[in-house]
């Protein structure tokens, strides 16, 4: 297992129970990869330096995570088509 950082921004209209729907979807990837989710931590509502689908605004959230290397590819694919997800970065932590 190795470990991972993932940071999301997501649209910033969500209301709060679709805000944490899309971080529990995430968890759930990660755990069915066979995964963990070590840390969540939500930064908050922050200004983007240019608009991104057509948003000045995002939700940024990090992920602590330890997965398989071979999982990664399957969470790429999955936030890919995640509509509420503007931009996400996975990277590795050694």
């Amino acid at each position: 297992m190795r470990k991972y950082e993932l940071v999301c921004i997501v649209h910033p209209d969500l209301d709060e129970n679709a805000f944490n729907g899309v971080i529990e979807k995430v968890k759930g990837w990660v755990t069915e990869s066979a995964g963990t989710v070590d840390k969540v931590d939500v930064w908050g509502r922050k200004r983007l330096a240019y608009l991104v689908r057509k948003q000045r605004e995002g939700q940024y959230v990090l992920f602590n995570l330890s997965l398989p290397a071979t999982a990664t590819a399957a969470l790429d694919q999955n936030l890919r088509f995640q509509e509420p997800v503007i931009r996400y970065m996975i990277t590795a932590v050694d």
